[in-house]
């Protein structure tokens, strides 16, 4: 069979016109050097001209810089720039920005560690302040003015974001440089700013003095999203209540006997026989002999400790939930702090309450037990016992509930409409993996209130209102006033309201600024806005949103992806995005996640400079989206030693002597190997369609391995012409050789694009990432797979009797007896010659396999 190559001038190009392989190819200086070139020749810059059906447009995720960035930011990133390059090289214009998200906690913590300094909002501003050379101790840190501290946070950020970028330059994400953006930066505030006001002109922001739950490390505002529960030890106190009309004493049990002075009130199930004739009736508190009620609520848990529960306000959430539905009063004791408030709340004994006045939760406790043992009010000794209790995510105390004033998104937790509308829109969205959408399910059903956007701290994109001070001082919260949209950003700290002076700031019939800023999460739930230009450049924006796809973390779908669902859907009334692939977690020797709040992480830059980029790309890839992939040396290993292994091959192949256009494959054993080949790219694309990058990658790798270790030895002796066959099957071999080395660069290209875009110059004009992905149909057909199959276990077969001979795979064979029902498949003139076996038999029987007997020579 003949089989001419007219496609071969376009894609090998012109050989005369390209430097020849190194001498010595290496992988060392690939990362630097094409790194470069790419962005020099911008390879990876958008072209906003094309049509919409023709953008493949990706809403990266900023990360967040506060440190460095570790190991398991290179696994994922890697899964959404592999599925980048495939849909370049499919034809698609590819939309990849990047951006770091640069406000918020973790920033401001190292900005004060860093520096040695804190934030105090009351003291003006200096304009030569420097930071000490060397910062002291938390305790010592000089307190500064809120501008000078965003600026030192602006300072550090910067360099930070350095770090990152050459980071990911060095890992080769194919992003476009000229698209970044901060979460901080103007136009990011600008976004952040107008889509509050819009949501607050609409009824879906809003103002209100409630429980929140608080941080008394970081002092600030925490939502339901950024919480965790942790396992801590604790104790159970057995505490009486007292019955003034002469009944039996009330015995409740609590890990919290320092809330007694906060108790509103008693709750037991309403089936629960034995506290059935107490409903209604009153009690009072041990040691503050406050009266309160007991009540009903089906919350409440008979099997557990005593089966009666006192409603503090507030120790926990289903507090909060008996204090909502029961309309019961509030008796706050804790201050923003953590510590006990000076002054106790109305009803309550003054004297014991003294005893606990500025105290910690936890001297507060050892004390209100201290004082229960003496007025005999303590049942026993308290019960050790352990018990989750919730933590802000990035914090190290439990976290408190204290009443505050802050502001809210609406996002289902408080309407079944809005709420259903959400679950709605995840249905509407493509998941990679499936399963991973019953998370967000899990998470939209389990909402308990709306989204504390509000945060107290000062490196943010500031809430955009003010709010005007009546004749007596007093702010009026209920009229905020907004700044018109072509104002943003403003900050109100600084800039006055529409109609005012700054002379008027804090005085009667004047304004006051809002003081907060919007927690992270408000702005980087806006990505797909700010990176596509809403309102700033309509043009961009209809050619990208909705976006195609949004890459990210699996443990995030609560936060960052719901919350983005949240303000896609109230403003466009859409999805942000068509799909969301979702990455697992990097786990440590332990299985445990890596992350840098536990101290187990891997920075990438070493691994990145002692193995290669590719090579770290290639473990990278081997976890597939949804699964958690333990970090692992070997694995990366195994990837430089493949890039080596196609620098040499590649440098092996293109050494066999230049291919003229037209030149035919016509050896059955060629047109097998690119058959084998053409069922490999339709493999492969269909694994990337899919977004199983790793599928795609073992697949080419096996067949790759395959190629270098049964073909090429198979072909070799006839490549260069010494079998005796002819210059036409030579040439066959070389052609099918250079067709399998342009299939096989671009199948990789994807997962290890240093190597060969390396490869790929040598022979080719542009880029292996601007080149089409391979499709079947450019293959020969006509060749059978089972050809190649067979001769490959004969020769396998051969080198296996030689091994166990403990000979040279050059050795002689005197004779090979092949048996078996394919034996008329094996191409016997290469076996012949790969094998160096002088006298070869085939003998065609039923059975399936092969049998094969070596005789090698004396």
């Amino acid at each position: 069979m003949t089989t001419d190559l007219p496609w071969l001038p376009n894609t090998i190009g012109d050989m005369t016109e390209k430097p020849p392989a190194p001498e010595k190819p290496t992988l060392d200086g690939l990362e630097a050097k094409w790194a470069d070139l790419w962005d020099k020749s911008g390879t990876y810059r958008f072209d906003r001209s094309k049509p919409r059906e023709q953008i493949y447009s990706i809403d990266t995720p900023p990360p967040t810089v506060s440190g460095s960035l570790h190991v398991g930011h290179v696994f994922s990133y890697t899964h959404t720039d592999a599925i980048a390059r495939y849909q370049r090289m499919r034809g698609r214009e590819v939309f990849y920005p990047i951006g770091w998200d640069d406000n918020g906690l973790p920033t401001e913590r190292r900005v004060q560690n860093y520096f040695g300094v804190r934030c105090d909002p009351s003291l003006p501003y200096d304009a030569s302040f420097e930071p000490p050379d060397k910062p002291g101790k938390p305790g010592k840190q000089i307190p500064v003015s809120r501008r000078n501290f965003v600026e030192l946070c602006n300072r550090l950020t910067e360099i930070d974001e350095k770090a990152f970028e050459d980071v990911w330059r060095r890992v080769g994400l194919s992003v476009d440089w000229s698209l970044l953006y901060t979460t901080i930066g103007e136009e990011s505030r600008a976004t952040a700013q107008r889509a509050f006001l819009r949501n607050l002109a609409r009824g879906e922001a809003y103002i209100s003095e409630a429980p929140t739950l608080w941080d008394v490390t970081f002092r600030t505002a925490v939502a339901q999203a950024e919480l965790e529960d942790r396992e801590q030890p604790g104790a159970f106190h057995r505490i009486r209540f007292h019955d003034d009309q002469g009944g039996r004493p009330v015995y409740i049990e609590t890990t919290r006997p320092e809330l007694l002075p906060a108790c509103v009130a008693l709750v037991a199930h309403p089936d629960d026989e034995r506290y059935r004739e107490l409903v209604g009736t009153i009690v009072r508190t041990p040691l503050f002999g406050v009266e309160v009620p007991v009540v009903a609520h089906h919350l409440a848990e008979p099997g557990k400790g005593s089966g009666i529960a006192m409603i503090c306000t507030f120790g926990d959430l289903t507090d909060v939930t008996w204090w909502r539905e029961l309309d019961l009063p509030t008796r706050a004791i804790l201050d923003w702090n953590g510590r006990i408030l000076p002054e106790p709340p109305d009803g309550v004994a003054p004297g014991p309450y003294a005893e606990l006045a500025g105290k910690t939760v936890h001297s507060a406790r050892e004390r209100v037990v201290e004082l229960l043992r003496e007025s005999g009010d303590l049942d026993g000794e308290p019960r050790p016992v352990t018990r989750p209790v919730k933590f802000y995510e990035k914090g190290t105390k439990p976290l408190e509930i204290v009443t505050t004033r802050q502001w809210y998104i609406r996002n289902g937790g408080r309407d079944a409409e809005l709420r259903d509308r959400l679950l709605a829109r995840g249905a509407e969205l493509t998941w990679y993996p499936p399963y991973m959408k019953a998370r967000y399910d899990n998470w939209v059903e389990g909402l308990a209130g709306d989204w504390l956007i509000s945060r107290q701290r000062f490196f943010g994109v500031p809430i955009p209102v003010w709010y005007p001070v009546d004749r007596d001082g007093e702010p009026v919260y209920e009229a905020p006033i907004t700044p018109p949209e072509e104002t943003l950003p403003v900050d109100p700290s600084s800039d006055a309201p529409p109609g005012y002076g700054e002379d008027q700031r804090g005085k009667p019939d004047g304004f006051i600024g809002d003081p907060d800023v919007m927690d992270t999460w408000a702005t980087s739930s806006l990505t797909p806005q700010v990176a596509g230009g809403w309102e700033r450049d309509p043009a961009l924006f209809e050619a990208v949103f909705p976006y195609d796809l949004r890459p990210q973390a699996h443990d995030i779908i609560r936060t960052w992806l719901f919350s983005t669902v949240v303000r896609a859907h109230l403003e466009h009334g859409s999805l942000p995005w068509a799909g969301a692939a979702l990455s697992g977690w990097i786990l440590d020797p332990d299985r445990k996640k890596m992350s840098k709040s536990k101290g187990n992480v891997v920075t990438p830059m070493d691994l990145l400079v002692q193995h290669g980029s590719d090579a770290v790309r290639y473990w990278a890839a081997s976890g597939r989206l949804g699964t958690d992939t333990a970090f692992d040396t070997g694995q990366i290993k195994v990837g430089r030693r493949l890039a080596i292994k196609i620098l040499n091959a590649s440098k092996f192949v293109l050494g066999l002597g230049d291919v003229p256009a037209g030149t035919a494959v016509t050896e059955p054993l060629d047109l097998a190997m690119l058959a084998t080949l053409a069922d490999v790219v339709r493999e492969a694309t269909a694994a990337f369609d899919a977004n199983d990058y790793t599928r795609s990658l073992e697949r080419t790798e096996r067949f790759f391995w395959n190629l270098c270790d049964d073909y090429l030895e198979l072909v070799k002796t006839r490549a260069y012409g010494e079998d005796g066959a002819g210059e036409g099957a030579a040439a066959s071999a070389r052609a099918a050789l250079n067709t399998a080395l342009s299939v096989v660069l671009r199948l990789f290209a994807p997962i290890l694009p240093y190597v060969t875009e390396e490869v790929w110059s040598w022979w080719q004009d542009g880029s292996v990432h601007r080149a089409a992905w391979p499709a079947a149909d450019e293959l020969p057909a006509g060749g059978d797979p089972a050809v190649l199959a067979a001769t490959s276990d004969v020769l396998r077969q051969v080198r296996r009797a030689k091994s166990g001979a403990k000979v040279s795979m050059r050795a002689e064979v005197e004779r090979a007896v092949v048996r078996g029902a394919g034996v008329r498949h094996v191409a016997e003139t290469d076996l012949r010659a790969a094998g160096r076996i002088t006298d070869l038999e085939l003998e065609t029987l039923p059975e399936e396999g092969f049998t094969v007997d070596v005789t090698l020579a004396p």
